[in-house]
């Protein structure tokens, strides 16, 4: 009987690893310009942390997370509440008061499997933590886009703010109020969420509860003058950057931690418009989960997943591995023996090299040095063992030379490698 992968759990092969490699590197060095280094965290934490952070009445901790219910254990639904847990738990603030941080790793919600979102899927994950400036907001934008630039993707960006404890609450009342005289025409989930979470209404994918939203009142003209400044001292500083963005005044957030600066990166390049990064500010969520009072944050998550079938789509269903630099077809037993600590050596040099240890024909093993795209290919026989002269073929012209099997690693080294 066959075994296969469970439902919404993939397999990532060869042919599509080297997407994610290069979105991870390409990661890795646009957050090393903006001094944002690396935090790696456990896939489990305690259920609490994230009922606390995310909210109890969101979609995520009312049906998506996988709980081991007898011991109150989660498998992460997201980063940022496990990324701000290990800030409080390591006093990372007492280090440095603005801690940039990211971490790159899966995450696991029970969602119905479709095209670029799993059960088990994987994120880039940022985080700035201790700095309230709009500027910071901004230049967390700019570097998700210069990514995403830099990865040949085209989105846009849209951003909204989400108010805070301070001017929310007025708004949340004129929603409530305005979503009840609609209840009719809404969908059975925001009918439920209207009294608990009615700002998830806004972004409703069906199509009753959209139209049923269209003119609903917007947070943007209910915003106290903190928030309204900081807003405005956002957009200003996206300005000056040169980084393009549309208003959006019905972007919500899943999640409850959210307040003040929300954004979304998206794409129309996967079928319908699609959301490869988003983000915000989350202002108090720190001192919610026991850390310093009144520290700010701000952070957004990017889905792997997506940004593999973008650069697929981009690129080309596979991308060339990346080939060997040399190939030693090795002819024999005695061959084998020679060429195995040989190619070791290679090895040591810094080189991608490989061999057949399993005394196939010549043709057979020039045929393998195709199929890993070599560089070069070394061919060792009885007669070149007498000889002490191998054959050295450069796979992309064909054209052969001898080598002298006595010269060794070093020199057949510097003869690949220039």
């Amino acid at each position: 009987m066959k075994i296969k992968a469970i439902n919404g759990v993939k397999d990532i092969l060869s042919d599509e690893i080297v997407f994610w490699q290069k979105i991870e590197k390409r990661a890795r060095d646009i957050f090393r310009r903006f001094g944002v280094h690396e935090i790696r965290l456990p896939l489990l934490e305690k259920t609490e942390l994230f009922t606390r952070s995310i909210g109890e009445a969101t979609d995520i901790v009312e049906k998506e997370m996988y709980t081991f219910i007898d011991q109150g254990i989660t498998m992460r639904p997201e980063i940022t509440a496990s990324l701000l847990r290990a800030y409080v738990e390591h006093g990372l603030h007492v280090r440095q008061p603005v801690q940039r941080l990211f971490s790159i790793g899966p995450v696991f919600r029970h969602e119905r499997p479709q095209m670029g979102r799993q059960r088990q899927f994987h994120q880039v994950d940022v985080e700035i933590i201790g700095a309230q400036e709009p500027e910071v907001d901004a230049e967390l934008m700019a570097m998700g886009q210069m990514f995403l630039n830099e990865l040949n993707l085209e989105v846009s960006l849209e951003i909204n703010s989400l108010g805070c404890p301070e001017c929310r609450p007025a708004f949340r009342k004129k929603l409530i109020a305005y979503l009840q005289e609609r209840s009719e025409t809404l969908c059975d989930d925001c009918k439920r969420r209207t009294e608990k979470n009615p700002l998830r209404a806004l972004d409703c994918k069906q199509q009753g509860c959209k139209a049923a939203v269209e003119n609903a009142p917007s947070i943007l003209d209910n915003l106290c003058s903190g928030c309204e400044e900081h807003f405005i001292g956002v957009q200003a500083q996206l300005d000056r950057l040169g980084v393009a963005y549309t208003l959006n005044r019905f972007m919500v957030r899943g999640l409850d931690y959210y307040n003040r600066t929300a954004f979304e990166f998206l794409t129309t390049d996967l079928g319908a418009q699609a959301a490869v990064a988003a983000g915000g500010r989350y202002d108090g969520l720190v001192e919610e989960l026991g850390g310093p009072k009144k520290t700010p944050g701000i952070g957004f998550a990017m889905g792997m997943e997506r940004l593999c079938l973008l650069m697929q789509q981009q690129e080309g269903e596979q991308e060339e591995l990346g080939g060997a630099d040399i190939f030693v077809a090795a002819l024999g037993e005695q061959a084998i023996q020679f060429a195995s600590p040989l190619v070791h050596q290679l090895r040591q040099r810094g080189l991608q090299a490989a061999m057949d240890y399993s005394n196939r024909s010549l043709k057979a093993q020039m045929k393998q040095a195709g199929r890993l795209n070599a560089g070069f290919t070394l061919i060792i026989g009885e007669q070149e063992l007498e000889q002490g002269k191998g054959i050295l073929r450069n796979m992309n012209t064909q054209e052969q030379s001898e080598f002298s099997l006595q010269a060794g690693a070093d020199e057949l080294a510097k003869l690949v490698a220039g």
